[in-house]
């Protein structure tokens, strides 16, 4: 790795090598394109590999691992993750932790399997009933597809919950070559040991609000584990006043840590009034279009969300700055946008957007000139 090696090959590779070598040891899918690269790699590299009859029973088996002790991934597109989504709401309230690759394509229903979108952030951000976030990364350049899923794993582990990391078609399906010999070292992810205590409360909380984990595996502690509302001792307690507040903790624990796996790219510009957001794939076109815009004397300032759910407080800051900010996003209406600022229209915040296609640099330009 600290030579240089020039491969020729597909993100989709990077992303599976990289949680092997971050310490997930479980696999569990249905193939469904275009995810179903990591499908095929995944069953080479993974030390545990099961092919699910279909989605929903991927979930069920990925908890059965997590409440073990294992790390699992599956990696799926929006019809395989509309069919987990039951099933991913059990696993947050059970605090398992888990990543789940979600490929986007384009859409609504099975849409065009080999063109692809990103038009699956809304369902991500309403996956929870009740609203409670779900963390969600999003790649956006190669060495993020090298580096993300490792710290999405880390995220998992250390918050229990499970972390969806988003990509589209074209990032994991398109080669190119790739210096290996560049790309960062991957660390095994670390999980805190569990400090003896007596009695062992399942979902009683740390300072940081995660509760520590014990595997059923152990037979030292009594562990239970449950979906439905529960209070410390992880008993049903229908809506008590600790069972409630138990349920509260799982939105607060995941915003109290999000400083420490908060990922973005600012490239900021003095004196500039304009604001360009984007994330994943677009990420490239606007890199291109910030340059041919500054190379023609006028400016503009770039910002890439990598942690894209829930919405950190840190990008609100970096708007304030601008006058104007336009979020480039490969989907109809603007899903990043909405999320951020809402339903209603705004003169100071507007998108490019474009279905079935990539957005090109020049449409980003023309989005930029008329604000100037």
């Amino acid at each position: 790795m600290k030579e240089k090696e020039i491969i020729f090959t597909d993100s989709s590779k990077l992303i599976t090598e990289s949680l092997v070598r971050a310490g997930a040891d479980v696999f569990i899918g249905y193939p469904i394109t275009p995810a179903n690269l990591l499908y095929a790699y995944g069953e080479r590299r993974f030390p545990i590999f099961f092919a699910a009859p279909d989605e929903i029973t991927t979930l069920q088996w990925m908890s059965g691992f997590a409440v073990t002790g294992h790390l699992p991934v599956t990696a799926t597109s929006f019809p395989g993750y509309a069919l987990m989504i039951e099933s991913v709401n059990m696993a947050y309230m059970m605090e398992l932790p888990m990543v789940i690759v979600l490929i986007q394509r384009l859409g609504p229903a099975t849409g065009t399997a080999t063109c692809g979108a990103q038009g699956d952030l809304n369902v991500v951000n309403g996956t929870l009933s009740g609203g409670y976030p779900l963390p969600c990364l999003s790649m956006s350049t190669v060495s993020d597809c090298w580096e993300l899923p490792q710290k999405a794993l880390q995220m998992a582990a250390d918050l229990r919950t499970p972390v969806v990391l988003l990509s589209s078609k074209e990032e994991v399906m398109t080669y190119r070559s790739i210096d290996m010999g560049a790309l960062a070292e991957i660390q095994p992810v670390k999980r805190k040991a569990f400090s003896v205590k007596e009695p062992y409360l399942p979902y009683a909380p740390a300072e940081n609000l995660v509760p520590e984990f014990r595997p059923v595996t152990q037979d030292e502690h009594q562990v239970r584990i449950t979906a439905s509302t529960h209070d410390q001792t992880g008993i049903i307690q229908n809506t008590t006043p600790a069972a409630l507040g138990n349920t509260a903790r799982l939105a607060r624990k995941i915003r109290k840590n999000l400083d420490h796996y908060l990922y973005y790219d600012y490239d900021r510009q003095e004196g500039a009034k304009t604001l360009l957001i984007t994330y994943g794939i677009t990420t490239q076109a606007a890199i291109d279009a910030i340059r041919d815009y500054r190379e023609s004397g006028k400016k503009a300032s770039l910002l890439v969300m990598k942690t894209l759910l829930p919405v950190h407080s840190k990008y609100y800051e970096i708007c304030n700055d601008y006058d104007h900010i336009i979020i480039a996003e490969e989907n109809l209406e603007g899903e990043l946008r909405k999320i951020m600022f809402g339903q209603a229209d705004s003169p100071r915040v507007s998108g490019v957007n474009k279905i079935g296609q990539m957005i090109e640099p020049g449409e980003i330009i023309k989005a930029l000139e008329d604000h100037e």
